[in-house]
């Protein structure tokens, strides 16, 4: 019998209602390759009529002979898509080939496939010309400089070689056929080109010739006692210049304002040295202002004259100066001497001053001459201390005294 008529309470689902009389299924019977479930009667009747031989869920063989086993309903998408046996028309090349041979080696990989160029320059071409294409055609492959040896877009390489390193010129002089790199041009034409013309090596000792660098040897041989001579005149000249240099710096370094402060080391020695011999020891020049009196001062560690063998001699002396001829003379202004004790407590300390205003009668104070005697004395105290007050404080310490000698500058009056 067919399904049941009754009626039910709730309706029955889908899946409870037999596809072939449409009724709730009676003694459900499931087909396990469609899925479906239908009344015993009904699908008895059915297959009765030989319904397998057209069912799309039964499975059957692929009609190629491939491995595949598959539902009726799949076939078609088989044979299109997926049947390794199925033929296959390239798009591009109209060849056919089995399905399995076209997806492993012509898929992707047809020589009459057309494809963009892969540097991006807008050509589209078949696979086949696509090679010689980037290598030999396209405007934006990568060259190598033949030069250089640097990698440029094809396009731009004409322009690098107007800036290119290596790219060889000619020299200017023209001395060789011969092409030369750029970047070696400079040098070449300073240091190396023969036709160059250059001066000679001795230019700055005043020779001005001039001639192309392959004849200058010759030039130099000719012209050797001329070289030497200009050699010599440049030595004295830059000697006198020297001298000058030497003056006007140390005329610099020399000026003072008027206190010159003189420190006298090794004086242990140099005291010794004076007992057996009267020795003057002399201080470095120097100027009582920028525009004032050059003078030195100068000591006899054992005494000087009246002094001599008791006590410590001071002296002035008038040098020659820049700006003698500028100044007032005679000498008029106040000098005074000081010996500095040294006694590490400021307020115990007991320096020796004297000092003294020049009489302008004294030939001490006149306006020195130039090829005056550098031996004579100057102007001083040669009892300015004895022995044994330098020995009863701190005026000698760490083997040296220090003396200082002050000019009052009040007085004078700057040219």
């Amino acid at each position: 019998m067919p399904g049941y008529t009754w009626t039910f309470v709730d309706r029955p689902r889908r899946k409870c209602i037999c596809p072939l009389c449409r009724l709730p299924v009676r003694e459900a019977v499931r087909v396990s390759s469609c899925g479906h479930t239908f009344c015993d009667v009904c699908l008895q009747e059915f297959l009765r009529l030989s319904h397998l031989d057209q069912c799309c869920y039964d499975n059957i063989a692929c009609p190629n002979k491939c491995p595949a086993l598959l539902s009726r309903l799949s076939l078609e998408d088989h044979l299109e898509y997926s049947c390794p046996n199925r033929l296959v028309k390239c798009e591009f090349c109209n060849q056919q080939l089995p399905g399995d041979t076209y997806e492993r080696t012509h898929s992707g990989q047809c020589p009459y496939e057309v494809m963009w160029c892969e540097n991006k320059c807008g050509a589209r071409l078949e696979r086949r010309f696509l090679n010689n294409h980037m290598r030999n055609e396209c405007h934006k492959r990568t060259v190598e400089c033949s030069y250089c040896k640097r990698e440029f877009v094809q396009e731009t390489l004409q322009t690098h070689q107007y800036q290119c390193p290596r790219y060889p010129v000619t020299c200017p002089n023209r001395c060789d056929p011969t092409k030369i790199a750029r970047e070696d041009l400079d040098v070449h034409v300073q240091a190396l080109c023969p036709s160059a013309t250059v001066s000679c090596a001795f230019k700055k000792a005043g020779c001005s010739h001039k001639c192309p660098r392959f004849s200058m040897d010759q030039h130099m041989e000719q012209n050797m006692k001329h070289h030497l001579q200009l050699m010599c005149d440049l030595s004295h000249r830059q000697q006198e210049e020297i001298t000058q240099l030497c003056d006007a710096l140390y005329s610099l370094s020399h000026v003072t304002d008027g206190t010159f402060i003189w420190r006298i080391t090794n004086y242990k020695q140099k005291f010794l040295e004076s007992v057996y011999k009267s020795v003057e020891i002399v201080s470095e020049p120097f100027y009582t202002s920028r525009y004032g009196y050059k003078m030195v001062a100068s000591v006899f560690l054992n005494g000087n004259g009246a002094g001599e063998g008791k006590n410590l001699s001071v002296y002035i002396k008038l040098l020659p100066g820049d700006y003698d001829n500028i100044l007032d003379w005679p000498f008029s202004l106040p000098i005074s001497f000081s010996l500095f004790d040294q006694c590490s407590s400021p307020d115990k300390r007991s320096n020796i001053c004297e000092s003294f205003t020049p009489d302008p009668t004294w030939k001490h104070f006149q306006k020195p001459l130039k090829d005056a005697d550098k031996d004579t004395l100057g102007f001083g105290y040669p009892k300015f201390v004895s022995h044994d007050v330098l020995k009863s404080r701190d005026y000698i310490k760490d083997d040296c005294i220090v003396i200082k000698v002050k000019v009052d500058n009040n007085k004078f009056i700057c040219p």
